[in-house]
C-alpha cells in the first residue's frame, strides 16, 4: 500500500524518504490547508532526496475559484513542476456554485501532460461529489484526494467506498484526512491502495504564535510506523 505524506518543508521531506514512505505531496503553509512552495524548496527537494514528488498548485488559502491572472500562475507553476522533474502536480479547481471548474481544470491538466494529476480535497466542498467524480474520469485525472466530505476520512469512510466504486479503477480514490497510525488500517481492509497523511504529531499541529500559525514537522516515527502497519 502507497504511503503519501504531505511534506509542508525539506525537513518533512526527508522524513518521509528516512520513514520509508513511497512518495509525498510538497507543499507549504499547512495552517491555510496547504499552497504553491517556493520553486527553491521544490528544486532543494528533487535534488537532494531523492523521493516522488507531487506538487501542490495552490496559489493561496481560501476558496478554490480563481481568477485568470491566478489560473496563470498555476500554468507556470506546473510547468515549473514538468521542468525540474516532478512526477505529478495536485490541484483542482471550482466553480463560485460550488461545482468543479471542468474548462479551467482541463487547462491545468493538459499543461500538466507527462506528469500525474491529482485532483485535491476541493472535492470534498462540492455540492454533489458523487455526480462530480464522473467528470474527473473523463477529463483523465489520475487520482482523487479526498476524505469522503467529512471533516476526516475516518468519518468518510462510507463515501469514500462509495467513490471507489463509481471511480471502477480508471481513477484511484487516496483517502486523506487525519489518517495517522491508530486507523490507518481501516483503509487497507476497506481496499485502497494508498494514503495521504502529514504525519504530524497534534501538538505540534497549527499553533499560535502572535497571532500567526506555525506549521510542525511530519514525524519520523509516525511514519515509520504507518509504513510497517501497511506493508
Amino acid at each position: 500500500m502507497i504511503v503519501e505524506i504531505c511534506a509542508n518543508s525539506f525537513e518533512s521531506a526527508q522524513n518521509a524518504k528516512l520513514g520509508g514512505a513511497h512518495r509525498i505531496e510538497l507543499c507549504e503553509n499547512l495552517s491555510v490547508g496547504g499552497v504553491t512552495p517556493s520553486r527553491e524548496l521544490i528544486k532543494m527537494v528533487i535534488a537532494e532526496i531523492g523521493i516522488e514528488t507531487h506538487v501542490l498548485i495552490r496559489p493561496r488559502g481560501g476558496d478554490f475559484v480563481y481568477s485568470e491572472k491566478e489560473l496563470l500562475q498555476m500554468l507556470e507553476d506546473i510547468q515549473f513542476c514538468k521542468d525540474v522533474g516532478c512526477k505529478g502536480v495536485v490541484s483542482g479547481v471550482l466553480t463560485v456554485e460550488k461545482h468543479i471548474d471542468v474548462l479551467n481544470t482541463d487547462r491545468l491538466i493538459q499543461v500538466a501532460r507527462g506528469m500525474e494529476f491529482t485532483f485535491h480535497r476541493a472535492i470534498d466542498v462540492v455540492v454533489d461529489p458523487t455526480s462530480e467524480i464522473e467528470k474527473l474520469k473523463e477529463l483523465g485525472v489520475n487520482r482523487l484526494l479526498s476524505s469522503g466530505g467529512e471533516l476526516s476520512a475516518k468519518d468518510g469512510l462510507e463515501n469514500l467506498i462509495q467513490f471507489k466504486n463509481i471511480s471502477e479503477g480508471k481513477m484511484e480514490i487516496m483517502p486523506g484526512g487525519g489518517i495517522n497510525s491508530g486507523n490507518v488500517e481501516t483503509f487497507k481492509l476497506a481496499g485502497f491502495t494508498s494514503v495521504h497523511l502529514s504525519a504530524i504529531p497534534k501538538s505540534e499541529s497549527p499553533t499560535s504564535l502572535f497571532d500567526q500559525k506555525v506549521d510542525g514537522v511530519s514525524n519520523l516515527d509516525e511514519i515509520k510506523k504507518v509504513v510497517q502497519l501497511l506493508a
